[in-house]
């Protein structure tokens, strides 16, 4: 049928027959493509265009800064997520383990690396320890987008070698000029012509923040520049907040309304309205007083007021937001939690509708989430632990004579990060238990998630066993032995 009417219409009238057909096929060529790719009523205004990383994100960085501190300094929910990220990324700090092939030497490394992990030997202003330097560029990165540290070869603490902590406020944006030929600057960073930093420019300020001269160059070996990187043309940092600020927003101004509403509804006012006396035409003077005036009053708990003549108490009294404000403030935050990719119990510190399966589930897709930024700050420490190494060397607090021509064998170690503790300690025992007699896990893995070194678990067990069999005592469990 529909195709005797076409050609009735194409016959008639073939223009009104070509313009049906080109209609038509227009309509399948719409079919035939994507949706998110359509300009129709419902992706209207929706016009993205392609630029670089860079340049995208250069327009909006500095907005999106400041706008995260601002929320840092006045919202609880970004301080709970960066609290979680510090928490689950730093926690109670990583244990160096050196792992040259001699014992003593690994011991020595390790008492030295305790002692300049103390403010006044790391830190160029010798207020923060390693562990508080650390936790600190966790939280910048997450505000910030970025941090970066100095390495400072200067004396006044056990090695000549500390760490000087900058913001990226200090990048130079202004500088133009690169200080060799054939590089260029994007903001504030010397690039080589494959757009590897070669170099810094760090503006200098005065005590009270005002900037001074011109910016100093730092060449890139002396700056770890932690910022996380998604894309090759990428230059410079983003707030890790850049998705969820919004969001949080809201939900702030949301329960900032509800409170105030809540706080005048609890408030018990009387107005006592005075009624004009017949004959009297509406004069006020017999009212028992002058007209009184409302602007700048506000509700308070136990007021008592008067209305003028006439006049009448008029609520405006929204409705809803009291009885929906857990239930929309829960799905705000799953939505603030899924946008930095933890859970809605990890953002809330709600565990009221979770249990061990759920906690645990919950707790294994947060570690994958972490475990991004857990590379980037062991890749960092690993930096500064071999710069650290270098600089006991050359200072001769530590006497290893094939140094330079040994470096990779007494540059090997590891990083063991101190346990969380157990949801349920019986199950998760019973679990490590398990995974051991079936062959899942080793005795070195599970000390390793346990953040201990698994050869100074058996040193210890060994010491215990002997200890007691001096005494007389037969331990149990694993450290049962024939007797």
């Amino acid at each position: 049928m529909g195709n005797w009417i076409e050609s009735a219409i194409a016959f008639l009238s073939p223009k009104r027959g070509y313009q049906r057909e080109e209609y038509r096929q227009g309509l399948e060529a719409l079919r035939r493509n994507y949706d998110a790719g359509d300009f129709g009523r419902i992706n209207a205004g929706w016009n993205p265009v392609n630029e670089s990383a860079e340049y995208t994100d250069r327009m909006s960085r500095d907005v999106i800064r400041a706008r995260a501190r601002d929320l840092e300094r006045n919202s609880d929910i970004i301080n709970s997520i960066t609290g979680a990220y510090k928490r689950n990324i730093i926690g109670g700090g990583w244990n160096l383990q050196a792992r040259t092939e001699q014992e003593d030497l690994n011991n020595q490394i390790e008492k030295l690396w305790k002692i300049w992990c103390k403010k006044k030997n790391c830190d160029v202003t010798e207020t923060q320890s390693f562990g508080q330097i650390m936790r600190m560029a966790v939280e910048r990165k997450k505000i910030d987008g970025a941090v970066l540290f100095h390495k400072v070869y200067t004396s006044g603490g056990i090695l000549p070698f500390k760490l000087q902590m900058l913001e990226v406020d200090e990048l130079d944006v202004s500088r133009l000029t690169p200080r060799e030929q054939g590089n260029k600057v994007v903001g504030g960073i010397e690039l080589n012509r494959y757009n590897r930093p070669v170099g810094y420019w760090i503006r200098q300020y005065t005590f009270d923040g005002l900037a001074i001269t011109d910016s100093v160059y730092m060449p890139a070996k002396d700056i770890i520049f932690y910022f996380s990187k998604r894309r090759p043309s990428q230059i410079r940092e983003i707030s890790d907040m850049a998705q969820t600020i919004t969001r949080i927003r809201d939900a702030n101004e949301f329960m900032n309304a509800v409170s105030v509403k809540e706080r005048i509804l609890a408030c018990l006012s009387v107005f006592i309205k005075k009624v004009t006396p017949q004959g009297l035409g509406g004069s006020e003077r017999n009212t028992g007083g002058g007209k009184h005036e409302y602007e700048g009053q506000k509700l308070a708990p136990g007021m008592i007021k008067y209305l003028n003549t006439n006049e009448e108490v008029d609520v405006v009294n929204p409705s809803g937001q009291a009885t929906d404000a857990t239930n929309y403030t829960k799905q705000q935050l799953r939505l603030i939690g899924a946008g930095q990719g933890i859970s809605y119990e990890s953002v809330s510190r709600d565990m009221s509708e979770s249990n061990y399966s759920s906690a645990r589930q919950g707790m294994i897709e947060d570690d994958l989430t972490y475990e991004e930024d857990k590379e980037l700050v062991m890749e960092i420490m690993d930096e500064i632990y071999e710069t650290f190494l270098i600089s006991a060397v050359l200072s001769g607090k530590i006497q290893i004579r094939d140094f330079w021509e040994n470096r990779d064998i007494y540059m090997a170690h590891e990083w063991i990060k101190a346990p969380k503790p157990w949801i349920d300690p019986l199950k998760e025992a019973n679990a490590n238990r398990i995974a051991i007699e079936t062959g899942q896990k080793t005795f070195k893995e599970i000390s390793a998630e346990n953040g201990k070194d698994w050869r100074s678990q058996i040193d210890d067990m060994e010491e215990v066993i002997a200890y007691a069999r001096s005494k007389g005592i037969k331990m149990g469990g694993v450290f049962g032995e024939k007797q």
